[in-house]
């Protein structure tokens, strides 16, 4: 078997106030980490998780509370494979709302080309929203550590946006030059 390490945090802070309590949840979220159960999280074991970790353990000292970090291992490939299964399950989640995100990009467009408001401002609009969807992509992809399932059908589907607005933006231009 072909051992993988994880990193395994354990921690228990007070239940109050509540803000650091999220706030540290959202962080262990943030850099892709898998709950096991409530306090009880996993990584895959790099040297940036293990430097952040450290932080985050110092964290929780600060805050009153108590933490172990452990480099662990799966006992036998079923264990592994369902750790990383739980991996896979989070970003296809993750994946599957930009896939959302995608179909409101391009109802939007076609909208727009039904109304035919062929106008700079909805361009520019349009491009600011396809940038934040590459840049949700982007941030989803670093936390896909182990290749989910969506993350091929969500790489399409953002450059078929990417084309949409091409098109839609070859549209603006032509109504412009039109109007000249």
């Amino acid at each position: 078997m072909n051992s993988i390490a994880w990193l395994l945090l354990t921690y228990k802070v007070p239940p109050k106030p509540a803000k650091r309590r999220i706030a540290l949840w959202r962080k262990l979220k943030g850099m892709g980490a898998v709950y096991l159960q409530n306090g009880v999280c996993l990584l895959p074991k790099t040297d940036d998780h293990t430097r952040r970790l450290k932080i985050i353990g110092h964290e929780i000292s600060e805050m009153s509370g108590d933490s172990v970090l452990l480099e662990t291992a799966a006992l036998d490939e079923a264990q592994a494979e369902k750790v990383i299964a739980r991996f896979k399950a989070d970003r296809d989640e993750e994946y599957a709302e930009f896939l959302d995100k995608c179909k409101d990009f391009e109802s939007e467009i076609a909208k727009e080309t039904a109304a035919q408001k062929f106008t700079y401002a909805e361009l520019e609009e349009n491009d600011v929203d396809l940038k934040k969807l590459q840049s949700w992509l982007e941030k989803i992809g670093k936390l896909d550590f182990y290749g989910a399932t969506l993350a091929t059908d969500a790489q399409q589907r953002l450059q078929a946006c990417a084309l949409l607005l091409d098109a839609y933006a070859q549209r603006v231009f032509e109504a412009h030059d039109e109007n000249r």
